[in-house]
């Protein structure tokens, strides 16, 4: 069950990444946490229960590495959903630290032959407990193994504290008041992801203490059981944002420019508070001028005409945020980006038959130069806007 949750986690994690990371750039960093924590998991399932010789001379030690970067990716995370703001910055490069130090002390393990990895693997398949003696990095030189193993989920601990005390910081600020409707419940989840994970990852600290000294069996049936529950709670929580995309777009917030030329938005590391944004007033004209905008775009530049337009490229073009330009299509305009777009696709085809184009071209060349990027979309999409076919309109104009 462990093997199958985490190999489904890292599944559904790309997936996350696949369909979200264009427009939510937040879920950047969420995606890759998730599938940074599943392959700890299926480590887990590796070491104690695949009884897999290649399974482990894969993953054992090989992927270690990434266990360090999971800790800044939930700090990142936390704090471009706080500060509406996903830039990763070129200070944060310094995060990346610990998981470079054992990077290179694993140098010599990671280009050892293949056959003294199969050598540790049948190592660890005949007794798990040999990990605890086996000195897989240069790190073993100067620091214990008890040490090096406590290392990783202490320093995630260090992660969602500082995560939490950002949140903390932003809930005492009051900063809700700038957020746009129906934006308030994602304090409430991400309020019980951070939580979540503090469970999660001192139930690990406890499980590795313990595997210290416990004996191996025992290990093993204590390990999978606090590692299925997790990783049981930790796809519940992935699901959730398949199920209830609306998290996806973090806290989205007034912009400074939108708010007053001379006010400055605050974000969360900022010390001093400024002043209370009276929102009502400018968040109805914030939402009004990225319609404006949009609609402005479509009819000056026309780029639904480019098949392969999406929400980021468009937010480019407009200098919107995309999670703002996908909030504003979702909950403001109740429609997605593309039912958008091929709306003026449909309208710039109609036009075309309405000229007489169709004497010289077919209406499969008619939706391809509107943008379409084949017949079966613009027949359908012409229909769902017009409720006749492309056909039945032509006929209706001759």
């Amino acid at each position: 069950m462990l093997g199958y949750l985490s190999v489904s986690g890292i599944f559904f994690s790309l997936l996350l990444l696949y369909f979200n990371a264009g427009k939510y750039k937040s879920s950047i960093y969420l995606g890759i946490y998730f599938i940074i924590v599943y392959l700890y998991g299926f480590t887990q399932y590796v070491i104690f229960y695949s009884h897999s010789v290649l399974l482990n001379s894969i993953t054992v030690v090989n992927l270690t590495a990434l266990l360090y970067l999971a800790g800044p990716l939930l700090y990142w995370y936390t704090r471009s959903v706080l500060n509406d703001n996903p830039k990763f910055r070129k200070r944060d490069l310094l995060h990346l630290v610990p998981a470079l130090v054992y990077l290179i002390a694993a140098i010599p393990y990671l280009f050892s032959p293949y056959a003294h990895k199969v050598e540790i693997a049948t190592s660890i398949v005949v007794n798990p407990g040999f990990l605890r003696t086996f000195n897989a990095t240069l790190l073993s030189e100067i620091l214990s193994n008890t040490v090096i193993y406590l290392s990783r989920p202490v320093q995630v601990l260090v992660y969602i504290l500082w995560s939490m005390i950002l949140f903390l910081r932003y809930k005492k600020r009051h900063i809700d008041s700038l957020l746009f409707p129906g934006q308030h419940f994602m304090t409430g989840w991400l309020a019980f992801f951070l939580v979540y994970q503090l469970l999660l990852v001192l139930g690990n600290i406890i499980g590795l203490t313990k595997s210290l000294t416990i004996e191996i069996e025992k290990l093993s049936e204590a390990a999978y059981f606090m590692q299925v529950f997790a990783g049981a709670g930790l796809t519940g929580l992935l699901a959730s944002l398949f199920f209830y995309p609306e998290i996806l777009y973090g806290l989205p917030r007034i912009p400074a420019t939108a708010v007053a030329p001379d006010q400055k938005e605050e974000t969360i590391e900022e010390p001093a508070l400024s002043p209370k944004i009276n929102t009502s007033v400018y968040e109805p004209a914030y939402l009004i001028s990225i319609g404006q905008l949009s609609d402005s775009c479509m009819s000056k530049y026309q780029p639904f005409l480019q098949p392969k337009i999406n929400l980021a490229q468009f937010s480019e073009l407009i200098n919107i945020p995309t999670h703002h330009l996908a909030y504003f299509f979702r909950e403001i305009r109740k429609k997605a980006f593309n039912d958008y777009v091929n709306e003026y696709r449909v309208e710039h085809a109609k036009s075309m038959i309405t000229e007489g184009k169709t004497a010289n071209l077919t209406l499969e060349a008619i939706g391809v130069l509107s943008g379409f990027s084949s017949r079966t979309t613009f027949f359908r999409a012409f229909k769902k806007v017009e409720d006749v076919s492309p056909g039945a309109f032509a006929d209706k104009i001759y």
